[in-house]
């Protein structure tokens, strides 16, 4: 994948000011001005960028558990994701569900309609990311190329971290899932650990 670093948004891909659309996506996906994505960059990002994740999982809470009001004998919350955008990527979306499913109690993820979020797929020279409105709306965009030089599990399960509320840690080891890119496509980890687990049922717990 390129690394190439823009100045102004978070992750794998980084893209100065407003996060433009991948021309060539075979599922088009919409605009949005910040993102948070998987490839190393010595860009450590801006407060902004910070809170423009945390309003995308904020939202995305906000969504499943209204769905959990209506349901209200649900112990846990369940975050439902739409995969219909990124059919390439169908059994790593899949696999990426059910690592974080077996790694935290407190919120599951599962395919259906009504999506709280969604995947798409195509080409970004930006690589993969999450991408967010600043006003909690939100989807995962999975590019083609750096797929396939990444371990494409862990890049989907990354991805998937932020939504769940996590931040990129590019300086992390290979044993953290959200260091993304930063230990080198040799990095084959899929898992979260502890520490990301720990956050992740922390956050869901309190809601």
């Amino acid at each position: 994948m390129k690394r190439s670093v823009l100045s102004a948004t978070l992750g794998l891909a980084l893209a100065a000011g407003l996060a433009v659309l991948p021309a060539t996506a075979a599922n088009a996906a919409p605009a949005a001005p910040a993102v948070q994505g998987y490839t190393a960059s010595t860009y450590a990002g801006s407060a902004a960028e910070t809170a423009d994740n945390q309003a995308f999982y904020q939202a995305v809470m906000a969504s499943a558990k209204a769905k959990q009001a209506a349901n209200p004998g649900l112990a846990t919350v369940v975050v439902t994701y739409d995969a219909s955008s990124a059919p390439t990527f169908r059994n790593q979306i899949s696999q990426a569900a059910q690592i974080w499913n077996s790694s935290v109690s407190n919120v599951q993820l599962r395919s259906g309609s009504a999506a709280d979020f969604r995947y798409y797929e195509g080409n970004d020279s930006r690589g993969s990311y999450a991408s967010t409105d600043g006003h909690g709306s939100g989807y995962i965009f999975l590019d083609y190329q750096q797929n396939r030089q990444y371990n494409s599990v862990r890049v989907t399960a990354h991805e998937t971290g932020h939504v769940l509320g996590l931040p990129d840690h590019y300086s992390g080891p290979c044993s953290e899932l959200m260091s993304g890119g930063g230990p080198g496509t040799s990095c084959t980890n899929p898992y979260p650990n502890s520490t990301e687990r720990s956050r992740v049922n922390s956050l869901w717990a309190r809601g």
